[in-house]
């Protein structure tokens, strides 16, 4: 299967920044929505699917029009989920496109784990600068406890889904095959 196009591309990167306002709607119509953050899911995808380049835009345009559409996330919350989810899009895929250790679930998380880990330092620096503008403090436990231990359900949730949702898009040859001569192996 030949790679996928610039419009292809682009229509999945559409989907997905549509996925970051209906998930969180869903998540927190069931109160849920900060603890298994769920706009994380469709801007992690589209950085492993389309590139770093979308994944980048989708991490930002998404939670900016979910903003703009439903007030949520806040504006205040936006200082530090736009860097953080802009990283989570650009660094899954960059990892994604470099890194081929020959085993499809092996590469999606080798990218997927930096990308998380990465973007939720860079959001925890935003928040920094954005309390120490404020005057208050914002310490490392609080910083931890936030990105770490409260999204932990969260994060489990994205390490099942993402590679489950890979692997459907690639098996319905929606998407072309990370390797094409062995094929997808199946769990």
């Amino acid at each position: 299967m030949k790679p996928m196009s610039a419009i292809k591309r682009s229509c999945i990167c559409a989907l997905c920044i549509a996925f970051c306002y209906v998930l969180p709607l869903a998540f927190h119509a069931l109160g849920l929505a900060t603890t298994f953050s769920p706009i994380h899911i469709p801007v992690l995808l589209c950085g492993l699917l389309c590139g770093p380049v979308y994944g980048a835009f989708c991490g930002v345009a998404g939670p900016v029009l979910s903003s703009v559409l439903s007030g949520m996330p806040s504006a205040t919350a936006l200082i530090s989920m736009v860097p953080e989810l802009l990283v989570y899009g650009l660094v899954s895929g960059l990892l994604f496109r470099l890194i081929h250790t020959k085993n499809f679930y092996a590469d999606i998380y080798v990218a997927l784990i930096p990308a998380m880990v990465l973007g939720r330092v860079i959001g925890g620096a935003a928040k920094m600068l954005f309390y120490l503008s404020d005057g208050t403090a914002y310490t490392l436990s609080l910083w931890a406890s936030a990105y770490f231990v409260q999204t932990l359900p969260g994060t489990i949730l994205q390490l099942a889904v993402i590679p489950a949702l890979v692997l459907v898009l690639t098996v319905a040859g929606l998407i072309p095959r990370r390797y094409p001569k062995q094929g997808v192996k199946k769990a």
